[in-house]
């Protein structure tokens, strides 16, 4: 069946209790004394990695049960202080972000579609139980960060992919060990200067099909984003490494034999033709790449459609050539390209399926450069989605 484009979810349900109370936050700017020296910093932006370095500031504010969201401030990056009892390191109760922060060949300094990131902060933080954060908040704390470090923004010349990513995150603070949900917490925004996620070009990757671990079930928490999801994924990438792919292709939790994420992006299929086929939402993650590829598919002559796949499906359309590229897509990478397939049957045999003629293909390309160069300013922004900063 084929599912319309839904572009009006639901951000955040009606305030019911002090979880769900919104509270304009006041960030009180306290610049650091002792900012990393201009010639570190630039020896960082040279090279960055991704997640090596942080820049000199944070942004945090605490949430009680009793008094909501306060001591709200932009200062120096610093460590945290736990007691060994706080819920984070025991039950889990923890939700985060990613998004990027990109400077344009004039030096201004964008976020895409940081809304979006902030819904789905919102919508992570009501699975979680813990506090909802006013979306205006969201965006304006990431904003304050970008600000008070945008000289930690890597300049981007010919085509380079660096930004600076930004780390959004809410832990449970409170010292309490009964199993409910807590009434203390803690949001947070870090930030980290990255390089290109593909070094010497984009290459391809193989996938692993786990037929042993599943990383969502529906009623789980596969749409949220939560740290215990990608806990859950470091033992199926091992598994994927072990038999000599570079990733893992999860199946539904339920029947086993639905698509549902490549690692930790979401998958793509591009058809002979010319649809852009990709899961069904429901126990995957509603990603902010995922959402823009599929509004920006009739721009290049593909028709966006949302619906179950299946393994059978993507094997025989493989077989016959009307599935002729896969990808999967994410904040880091924005669009990897899959050339080819390998699991298990029932019997336990193996197979191996190549996709396309086994390189990265045009479509997928086009797609990421399209998207990119939206990004970075290179093409008209016609959809309202880049947002200044600097």
């Amino acid at each position: 069946m084929l599912l319309t484009r839904n572009t009006e979810r639901a951000a955040t349900r009606p305030s019911t209790s002090p979880y769900d109370a919104e509270m304009p936050l006041d960030l009180d700017l306290r610049p650091s004394s002792q900012p990393v020296p201009a010639a570190e910093r630039a020896a960082a932006l040279a090279d960055p990695g991704f997640g090596r370095y942080f820049t000199d500031h944070m942004a945090t504010a605490r949430w009680t049960f009793d008094d909501g969201w306060h001591d709200a401030a932009v200062h120096p990056l610093e460590p945290f202080t736990l007691h060994p009892a706080a819920a984070v390191l025991h039950y889990g109760q923890e939700i985060f972000e990613g998004l990027k922060a990109y400077r344009h060949a004039d030096g201004s300094v964008w976020l895409f579609r940081p809304d979006q990131n902030a819904r789905r902060f919102a919508r992570s933080a009501q699975r979680l139980a813990l506090p909802v954060l006013d979306e205006d908040d969201f965006v304006a704390a990431v904003e304050a960060v970008v600000r008070a470090d945008a000289a930690w923004v890597p300049d981007a010349p010919d085509g380079q992919e660096t930004s600076l990513y930004l780390r959004p995150f809410m832990i449970a603070t409170e010292a309490f060990l009964g199993v409910r949900p807590a009434h203390e917490a803690t949001f947070g925004v870090v930030a980290s200067p990255a390089g290109a996620y593909f070094s010497g070009g984009v290459h391809g990757v193989n996938l692993w099909v786990t037929d042993r671990y599943v990383r969502a079930s529906r009623g789980g928490t596969g749409d949220a984003k939560t740290g215990g999801n990608y806990a859950a994924s470091l033992a199926a990438q091992a598994e994927a490494r072990d038999r000599g792919c570079d990733q893992v292709l999860y199946l539904d939790g339920e029947e086993h034999a639905w698509l549902e994420e490549a690692g930790t992006m979401n998958v793509f299929l591009v058809t002979a033709d010319g649809e852009l086929l990709t899961p069904a939402l429901g126990s995957i993650l509603e990603g902010v790449t995922r959402d823009s590829l599929l509004e920006l598919a009739p721009d290049l002559g593909l028709t966006p459609v949302e619906r179950r796949v299946g393994l059978a499906e993507l094997r025989e359309r493989l077989a016959d050539g009307s599935v002729t590229e896969v990808f999967a897509a994410g904040t880091a990478a924005v669009i990897t390209p899959v050339v080819g397939i390998r699991g298990e049957d029932g019997t336990g045999a193996g197979y191996e399926q190549q996709v396309g003629d086994g390189t990265p293909g045009a479509t997928s390309l086009r797609l990421r450069s399209t998207l990119l160069d939206l990004q970075y300013g290179r093409t008209p922004d016609l959809r309202g989605w880049l947002r200044r900063v600097v």
